[in-house]
């Protein structure tokens, strides 16, 4: 019971980021459309989004905040794009996303400050609401550094993982899903999911090469 509750409660949580990424998507594509390639731009935001999004949020952000970062960061990216104004040789993609997502989290703390500075003119509580503002920005450490680091190692699973989900059946990412990501013994998965074992075996390695191929592509991006 417990294990179904735990389950039920991640599948309203995703079903909960799945519609605001939904939302967001379909804003992004409506601030896009008069520009070519609209399908690239969209692989963009389905491959960093969340890693956008989990760092905006970690750097102290509320949701609604970090979905503009999200959308806003893309934005900023496909017009810098167009102008050819990422250089390959003065440093990584991963860098400098995480640079143009760092200067986006930032314009969203100075328009909170500027909210609550309008807000404290009429509270009278100026000492207290500009500290908790000041201890949550920090993004100009060495702190979002690691952060980054982290994430993008998280993002490019997922990524590679949300590839792999479309190229295989169902039935075999379920299987990969339990044995090699959840860590579940073979009997267990065989059990819960009516497989055989050969299906289990067959699964691990099938799926197993294509998330190894497809993280070498998304890895491709980070030199």
């Amino acid at each position: 019971m417990a294990e179904e509750s735990e389950e039920n409660g991640e599948n309203g949580e995703d079903a909960k980021m799945e519609a605001a990424y939904a939302h967001t998507r379909k804003s992004l594509i409506a601030r896009l459309d008069n520009w070519e390639d609209q399908r690239t731009w969209d692989d963009f935001y389905k491959t960093y989004w969340k890693l956008i999004y989990s760092v905006a949020m970690k750097a102290g952000l509320r949701s609604e905040e970090a979905f503009d970062v999200v959308q806003e960061t893309i934005i900023s990216i496909a017009k810098q794009s167009k102008k050819n104004m990422y250089d390959p040789d003065k440093g990584s993609f991963k860098s400098w996303l995480m640079n143009m997502t760092r200067w986006r989290i930032n314009d969203q703390f100075r328009k909170r400050k500027k909210d609550t500075a309008m807000s404290i003119s009429e509270w009278g509580e100026e000492g207290r609401k500009t500290s908790v503002i000041d201890s949550v920005e920090d993004t100009k450490s060495g702190t979002l550094e690691r952060l980054w680091e982290v994430e993008w190692k998280k993002n490019l699973a997922d990524a590679a993982l949300a590839r792999v989900k479309a190229q295989v059946s169902p039935k075999q990412y379920q299987i990969f899903d339990c044995y090699v990501i959840r860590e579940w013994d073979a009997d267990r998965v065989k059990a819960h999911l009516g497989v055989s074992m050969s299906q289990v075996y067959l699964a691990k390695h099938r799926v197993g090469k294509i998330l190894k191929k497809e993280l070498a592509r998304l890895n491709e991006d980070e030199g």
